[in-house]
């Protein structure tokens, strides 16, 4: 037990002495440390560069951190991100032997005491001219100074919404010194390309790079070089909230065109369910005009609402001659002879339209119809025969009429029998022309319903050989969209 506690005290004093220890270093530093700083900043100016020749160049390493992008906005066309800027150089009046401050390599002050770079985002898009954030600096015991600054910046980027939503982007940021050629100050890449390392996932962009590419330039109005690094980030949308949110409703709104067709005529709904999804699709249209730019660049998805709103406007115009065709009356031409043979024979039969109670795999019509022609043939022969008959009976009195005539005038007799017979003929004549006139107004009104039953044939015909067209229009369309995404 003594043993023990003995043991413990010993290592108590020992922490205590330690921290003792710690405590007087840092004190000791920290008394260095303000030493350093008066004696470096004592006749330091942060106005000019800080060579000890102004003939030599200054440089200065460039590195770029993506940590988020804010905003894409495609319609003006402005980049928001969210950036660590590092920018590290040499001062040649700011340095120290660190055996002299007790080893005290680096310190760390505010960076508008130092001389900074006046690198810039040159294709800044943003009203905000203030002066970046004024983190602190290390400084480092041979001159080199390291300023990481973070940065909201907004930059101008060229969008091509050509394949929206299935679109990639390519944004630069270009950074270079504003007033200093490159004589004076030169700009070097750090790396290769930008560092994505603490980049956080954004929900409706990819990235799938960020390199760097140095370019030096020079302008017409200066004959010195003026180098700068451009950060060319490219992006790529995720087009599964554009996909779901407005291209499948626009496919699925379209499908129902081609239905049109197949609505029966009587019903009055054709053409204002064409009306109604034209109506639909202009409404998408303007959702997706509000987002893109006002551009020559149409984009895919308006394409595709373009081509969908034109193919229904011509199956609502097509509707509507159909229609006209379905209502043609007795007062129509009749089918001409071409329309016959190519709509009633062929395609009635490609596209599966026959008449009421006709099926395409029993031959009950055509029984039927062979029976109503046999029924018409021995109809028409009992009319021939009954007009046949009162014609006979017809000349029958022609020739009593005549003999009585004849007869009247040799002997002067019979008048009454005589005027009896020729009543009795006349009432012949008028039931033959009565029966005649029935008949050919039966007749045309079986010949006028045969027309109207034709034309209403002929329009059905047209409807379902312009469903299937629209259908396979609409689905080579869908099929040409989605394939982009691939």
């Amino acid at each position: 037990m003594k043993r023990n506690s003995l043991s413990s005290f010993h290592v108590s004093l020992w922490l205590l002495f330690t921290a003792v220890i710690l405590q007087a270093v840092e004190s000791a530093k920290g008394k260095y440390a303000h030493m350093l700083f008066n004696e470096l900043f004592e006749d330091y100016s942060n106005a000019l560069r800080p060579v000890e020749d102004t003939d030599k160049v200054l440089n200065v390493t460039l590195q770029i951190t993506l940590s988020q992008i804010k905003d894409m906005d495609e319609r003006n066309q402005i980049l928001s991100a969210y950036l660590w800027i590092r920018q590290s150089w040499y001062d040649a009046y700011l340095k120290w032997d660190k055996d002299k401050y007790d080893g005290l390599d680096s310190i760390r002050i505010p960076s508008n005491l130092v001389w900074r770079p006046d690198i810039v985002l040159y294709n800044k898009a943003d009203d905000d001219f203030s002066e970046p954030v004024n983190t602190n600096v290390v400084l480092r015991y041979d001159g080199k100074i390291t300023w990481d600054a973070p940065a909201i910046t907004k930059s101008s980027c060229v969008v091509d919404v050509s394949y929206f939503p299935f679109d990639s982007q390519q944004c630069n940021l270009t950074f270079g010194s504003w007033t200093y050629n490159g004589n004076q100050v030169d700009i070097i890449n750090s790396l290769d390309s930008g560092d994505l390392s603490d980049f956080v996932e954004d929900v409706e962009w990819e990235i799938h790079g960020m390199p760097a590419v140095k370019n030096v330039i020079t302008y017409g109005c200066c004959s010195e070089p003026y180098p700068d690094v451009t950060f060319t980030l490219i992006l790529k949308r995720k087009s599964s909230f554009y996909i779901f949110n407005l291209l499948l409703p626009c496919i699925l709104i379209s499908f129902l065109a081609p239905l049109g067709f197949y609505l029966p005529a009587d019903s009055g709904e054709k053409v204002s369910l064409g009306v109604t999804v034209l109506l639909a699709l202009t409404v998408f249209q303007l959702m997706v005009a509000e987002i893109m730019p006002p551009s020559e660049n149409i984009p895919l998805i308006g394409k595709y609402y373009i081509a969908t709103m034109t193919m229904i406007t011509a199956s609502t115009a097509l509707t509507i001659i159909i229609m006209n065709l379905h209502h043609c009356g007795s007062e129509a031409k009749p089918v001409p002879q071409w329309a016959r043979v190519i709509i009633l024979d062929y395609m009635s039969k490609i596209f599966f339209v026959y008449d009421v109670g006709e099926n395409c795999t029993s031959p009950k019509r055509e029984k039927e119809e062979e029976c109503k022609l046999e029924g018409d043939d021995k109809c028409q022969r009992r009319h021939k025969e009954v007009r046949n008959h009162l014609s006979n009976r017809n000349d029958d009195c022609d020739l009593k009429e005549k003999l009585n005539g004849n007869l009247s005038k040799s002997y002067g007799v019979h008048g009454e029998n005589v005027r009896e017979t020729v009543n009795c003929c006349s009432c012949y004549k008028m039931l033959i022309k009565n029966i005649e006139y029935i008949a050919n107004c039966v007749r045309d009104h079986k010949a006028n319903r045969a027309k109207g039953i034709e034309w209403k044939k002929v329009a059905k015909v047209m409807d379902r050989f312009f469903m299937w067209i629209f259908f396979i229009m609409v689905f080579f369309m869908s099929v040409l969209v989605i394939g982009k995404a691939a």
